[in-house]
């Protein structure tokens, strides 16, 4: 019936790549840090050029399909 495979591919990158949620690049004091709940413009524009090229890679290069019905 419906393709939920870019439903699920992106909302899993989403929840990955929250800005100091699990991790930050660039960190405030290093480069990457874990875990600090924090976040900074730059860490914003990294994070969302990360996940413009993984959600890329995953729905248009490999082409990830999850059907049901």
């Amino acid at each position: 019936m419906g393709d939920w495979g870019p439903v699920v591919i992106a909302v899993v990158l989403f929840v990955l790549l929250t800005p100091g949620l699990l991790f930050q690049l660039p960190g405030t004091g290093r480069l990457v840090e874990f875990g600090n709940l924090q976040t900074s413009g730059v860490s914003i524009l990294v994070h969302s050029i990360i996940y413009f090229a993984l959600v890329a890679v995953f729905l248009i290069a490999i082409g990830v399909h999850i059907t049901t019905g």
